[in-house]
């Protein structure tokens, strides 16, 4: 469920991570407002990630979600994913967004350095992610991908994406550098916390301290 108008700070994307089910994620989007949802393969085969993918991102658009989906641009065209999502070279890069760019999002991740960042903003992709799926593990985010979104967030114009850590507060943290996302996966989905009331209260963080962009 999401507000006709998004809130003008740094908003959530949701990374599932791996086993949760399609149900999980479907009741995170009753929490308010959620920007996107990245799938990734997790280990699953093809046809079990497809299967997975066809069981969520009918929800998720429903929701008003956008689906990004990690790495297989077939899985992508054809669930009707929003986006894809890739971890390449520059050269890939370009390719995959002069093929793709005009029927979805091509996003960029697997950037460790400053000077990684941008040869990959060179492509103009839609965003970039700063972080690693699955190594959320910790309560607070990484330090060195709270300095690469501050930096980029401060010198470029293309969004990015900042994971965050395994609490919930740590979206503070994220939103504090001016990134325009934050990364949100254990947090949301780990055993025993409930993903509808995770999302609102990463909600209400982020209203009550996150910094409102300039319109």
């Amino acid at each position: 469920m999401n507000d006709a108008t998004p809130p003008n700070r740094c908003r959530i994307v949701l990374i599932a991570p791996p086993g949760v089910p399609a149900a999980r994620i479907a009741a995170a989007f009753d929490g308010g407002d959620v920007a996107s949802l990245i799938l990734p393969e997790n280990g699953m085969d093809e046809a079990s990630f497809q299967a997975f993918a066809e069981q969520v991102v009918p929800a998720a658009q429903a929701a008003g979600v956008a689906v990004i989906i990690a790495g297989d641009t077939r899985i992508a065209g054809r669930v009707h994913a929003d986006g894809i999502h890739v971890e390449v070279s520059k050269a890939e890069l370009a390719e995959t967004i002069e093929h793709f760019q005009e029927k979805m999002m091509v996003g960029a991740g697997g950037a460790k350095k400053r000077d990684d960042a941008l040869e990959l903003g060179e492509t103009r992709p839609d965003y970039i992610f700063f972080g690693r799926f699955g190594y959320d593990n910790k309560p607070d985010p990484h330090p060195r991908n709270l300095s690469l979104g501050e930096w980029w967030a401060q010198m470029i114009q293309i969004p990015c994406i900042v994971m965050a850590g395994s609490d919930l507060a740590s979206v503070e943290t994220v939103a504090a550098t001016g990134a325009e996302f934050v990364a949100l996966s254990s947090a949301v989905f780990a055993d025993g916390v409930d993903p509808k009331t995770a999302v609102a209260q990463a909600n209400a963080l982020l209203d009550e301290t996150a910094p409102r962009f300039e319109d």
